[in-house]
């Protein structure tokens, strides 16, 4: 007796998202454009920092219609895009946050020397040595370093209120989330956020280190993270209103 054994269709693999670049009215953005089985519609974002695009599109939809969608959002792209100034002025004379307040740069002209934040005629400054074309990368390295500092405090600190062990600590420059917590105890956090004031940064570091116990964003995971950070709420609004802008900075 012989059966003839039906083999399955082979699922077929999602098309790979198409990657152009966009002219919004003299800007070059790159953009994604993805096809999803169970989009119904277009939807299209902002990338945190301003510095992308992303779209999703329903599967199989013509490229006429993408393009005529991407025509007719032009002006709300352009009104979007123009909070997201990758001109800091990172120069002398320029202004950067720090820990929430804004510091006058003031470029020393040594090639020798260290990048510190100091008070003159009671006004905040960053003192900052090197090359003039360096400094955005020395102001960069420095922010790196402090954050490191107010981030391994606070974050050791936290874990030790909820005896929780950290196993390290790493700084990164991720686009998409402010920090992370791996399973093995692993933290990670954007250098940036130093930028913003104290109460954002040590809500950050709540954050990651609630994770330690809570390896999800449910009630018992908010509520630690609220025991250990009472004033999160205006962090995290903080964030959400300013957040963008941080990314959007280019040191380079």
């Amino acid at each position: 007796m012989f059966s003839l054994l039906k083999t399955r269709p082979k699922a077929r693999k999602p098309a790979p998202p198409e990657t152009r670049t966009l002219d919004v009215a003299g800007r070059l953005m790159p953009l994604t454009i993805k096809q999803h089985d169970r989009a119904t519609r277009i939807t299209l974002r902002i990338e945190p920092g301003g510095r992308a695009l992303k779209m999703t599109v329903p599967k199989g939809l013509a490229a006429r219609e993408v393009n005529a969608f991407l025509d007719r959002h032009q002006g709300w792209l352009l009104t979007k895009l123009a909070k997201f100034s990758t001109d800091a002025g990172l120069r002398d004379g320029g202004e950067i946050l720090f820990r929430g307040v804004s510091h006058r740069i003031q470029h020393t002209g040594s090639l020798r020397g260290l990048t510190e934040a100091v008070l003159i005629d009671d006004r905040p400054v960053l003192r900052v040595s090197g090359m003039a074309e360096h400094v955005g990368r020395r102001i960069a390295a420095f922010l790196k370093k402090e954050a490191r500092a107010d981030l391994v405090r606070l974050a050791t600190m936290h874990a030790g209120t909820i005896r929780a062990p950290i196993r390290s600590i790493s700084m990164k420059d991720t686009r998409s989330r402010w920090g992370s917590c791996s399973s093995e105890g692993n933290l990670s956090f954007s250098w940036r956020i130093v930028m913003a004031p104290p109460s954002v940064i040590d809500y950050l570091a709540a954050h990651e280190v609630a994770h330690l116990k809570e390896m999800n964003h449910g009630p018992h995971f908010w509520a630690l993270c609220r025991k250990l950070c009472p004033g999160m709420e205006e962090a995290k609004s903080w964030l959400k209103r300013h957040g963008s802008q941080l990314h959007a900075i280019d040191f380079d």
